[in-house]
């Protein structure tokens, strides 16, 4: 496991429940994989935005991925994207049984469930490529993948 190196971030892990913790940093350990496997994507960097962990391209090369859990659904954590892009809308084109949306923002997973990974990953990378997908699409609004 990746050490944290922002001492906000591994505070926020820690103050998570017990049940909940490990679902989280296994997506956390997820994003880091993937990114380091994902063409373009370059470093990530791990910081808090909006009080959620987010996980940044250094290089500018995509949009920001966060996980969090709620305490008011707390059968549930989940994966946010940038809404202002169509990447949610694709991931529910591409994977309609693997996922539970939330609008144009979410992946929701139940504490229960096992993790889809690898139609996780495809996700987690798009969206860590997704600028540089954008510019080398000539700016269509479609993120290909």
């Amino acid at each position: 496991m990746k050490p944290f190196a922002n001492a906000e971030v591994a505070a926020k892990f820690n103050a998570y429940p017990p049940n909940v913790r490990p679902k989280l940093l296994a997506l956390r350990k997820l994003i880091f994989a993937t990114a380091a496997a994902a063409e373009g994507a370059g470093e990530i960097e791990e910081t808090l935005k909006w009080g959620e962990p987010a996980y940044v391209t250094r290089n500018k090369s995509g949009s920001t991925v966060r996980i969090d859990w709620k305490a008011r659904n707390p059968g549930h954590y989940a994966m946010y994207f940038n809404c202002q892009t169509n990447l949610v809308e694709t991931f529910r084109t591409l994977f309609p049984n693997d996922f539970k949306f939330e609008g144009n923002r979410a992946l929701v997973f139940s504490v229960e469930d096992e993790l889809p990974e690898d139609s996780l990953s495809t996700c987690i990378a798009a969206s860590l490529t997704y600028h540089l997908k954008q510019r080398n699409a000539g700016g269509k609004d479609r993120v290909r993948m």
